[in-house]
């Protein structure tokens, strides 16, 4: 008997005005690299998203919808029971192929578009699609007839790797405001941190990257990207390593930014002073 396990890595980008640009540009898991990781779409022009087979053997994926609820501390959790909205973006969400084979060092580009029906309020709504490895058939060897018999069951384990990405279709003049709190110095096993809380209110998720600066340095001493704080929550606890490349005292004055950037440049989501102790 053999059972599957499924590893899924959940991909996060820069969300675009229409369709799709991102950073990181790509995704990976095994040997799939998906670009971009992150879509964003209006329902009036499509988009197509690149899969790359990096390994050295032909390979067969499978590509499905997927929904995620996004938790306070980041993380996402497989929903089970779709809420309306979720069907009604799933719905909407149109792509092909939806299986696809590929030599190795082969990309496959996966054309997809929403389409809205008439009437459905304006509003963000979000998928996550997976793309999902199908191991390959494995022939049964019998054993030699002298061979003494195995008792009981044998298992093996063949993981099966994934990779899901959000694809957001916003509808109408969506806007949302954020903002930063309760910053504060962590260290744990010798190891230092900045947490801090970013909330968001509005019609739309936000996206972008947290900056911790302290006066006189021109890079961050504490950087993270692609943080998002989706629509199904208000705030979201995020914890920034401190660069190993700063050998200077965390105490005292810091500047706090979330930066949403994208081809339209970068602007500010928020910003805030606060003294590390």
């Amino acid at each position: 008997m053999k059972l599957w396990t499924k590893p899924i890595a959940a991909a996060a980008a820069i969300a675009a005005p229409l369709i799709a640009f991102a950073a990181p540009a790509q995704a990976g898991v095994g040997d799939l690299l998906v670009a971009p990781t992150r879509l964003v779409l209006d329902g009036r022009k499509g988009a197509e998203i690149i899969l790359n087979n990096i390994g050295d053997e032909p390979a067969v994926y499978r590509i499905s919808v997927d929904f995620r609820r996004m938790h306070e501390d980041g993380t996402l959790e497989e929903v089970v029971q779709p809420t309306a909205a979720d069907q009604s973006a799933a719905d909407m969400i149109i792509y092909a192929p939806r299986r696809v084979t590929l030599a190795p060092h082969e990309p496959q580009a996966i054309r997809i578009a929403a389409r809205p029906p008439q009437g459905l309020p304006d509003g963000e709504y979000r998928v996550h699609l997976l793309f999902r490895a199908i191991p390959p058939a494995t022939p049964v060897v019998q054993a030699a007839a002298a061979a003494q018999p195995e008792k009981g069951l044998k298992f093996e384990l063949i993981p099966v790797y994934g990779v899901t990405i959000p694809v957001i279709v916003r509808l109408g003049n969506l806007q949302a405001t954020a903002g930063i709190a309760n910053v504060h110095l962590d260290r744990n096993d010798g190891n230092s941190a900045v947490s801090l809380d970013l909330s968001r209110v509005g019609q739309r998720s936000t996206f972008g990257e947290v900056r911790v600066l302290k006066p006189g340095r021109k890079d961050p001493i504490a950087l993270q990207k692609a943080v998002a704080v989706y629509t199904e929550i208000g705030t979201r606890h995020v914890t920034l390593p401190v660069d190993a490349a700063y050998k200077g005292d965390l105490a005292g004055p810091v500047t706090v930014q979330y930066v949403e950037t994208g081809d339209d440049g970068s602007h500010v989501l928020a910003e805030t002073q606060a003294v590390l102790r």
